[in-house]
């Protein structure tokens, strides 16, 4: 992306007001959202392996919580969009919030990524039906120093399945300073974990590089809402 594209960009994040992850389903008062994810991957050239060992891993954290009726409060602590260790705290808000149809939400996030500050802002767009939903999330990470913004899209569509079960696809796209844009697909399939834990929910998945990306990995991971 050239850097009259990267300035375009994040001033429409911002003047539409805001980024990603809380997503544009606001939390209730109250309630909270968190996930632990493991992710693991490999070249998708098996030639090239030295040993089955992953050739990289990581492990995420995300938290969410309603603090008022228009307010969430979250922490997303892992990986980047250059792949560098981030720790991001955030506040988001709807702009749109109709009982029907596509719902808007914007987030500013203010954290740490490769050892430097930086501001997130980002755009959120959902709109779900009884047997699924669809979202288009954004994000831009800006240094304080405005000299390398990096820049994320996600589209995910799920899909609810019978017992509590949720299959999820999603195409995660991103733009950095120094890398090329990639482009990656991730499936997942949600379940809840049997037990005296019923809002406890396992997740895993596989990712596949598709430009300029050439790893293909697997997660797993719990999630909750409480």
């Amino acid at each position: 992306m050239t850097h009259t594209g990267r300035i375009a960009a994040c001033l429409f994040l911002i003047c539409i007001a805001g980024p990603l992850f809380a997503g544009a389903w606001q939390r209730e008062p109250g309630t909270g959202f968190a996930s632990l994810t493991q992710r693991l991957s490999w070249p998708q050239d098996t030639t090239t392996w030295q040993s089955y060992e992953p050739t990289a891993r990581y492990t995420s954290l995300y938290l969410e919580y309603g603090i008022a009726p228009r307010t969430t409060l979250g922490l997303d602590l892992g990986l980047a969009v250059s792949g560098a260790e981030k720790l991001v705290v955030f506040a988001q808000r709807p702009l749109h919030q109709p009982d029907r149809g596509a719902r808007l939400a914007y987030e500013i996030g203010f954290g740490r990524i490769a050892g430097q500050t930086v501001l997130r802002p980002g755009l959120s767009l959902g709109l779900g039906w009884d047997k699924g939903w669809f979202a288009a999330d954004a994000i831009a990470e800006i240094p304080l120093t405005f000299d390398a913004t990096d820049i994320k899209i996600d589209l995910t569509l799920g899909r609810n399945l019978p017992e509590d079960h949720k299959l999820i696809l999603q195409l995660q796209t991103g733009d950095t300073e120094m890398d090329p844009p990639f482009v990656r697909l991730e499936t997942s399939v949600s379940r809840p974990l049997l037990g005296r834990f019923p809002r406890l929910k396992a997740e895993t998945g596989v990712s596949l590089g598709l430009v300029n990306d050439a790893s293909m990995g697997i997660k797993f991971g719990l999630v909750t809402s409480f």
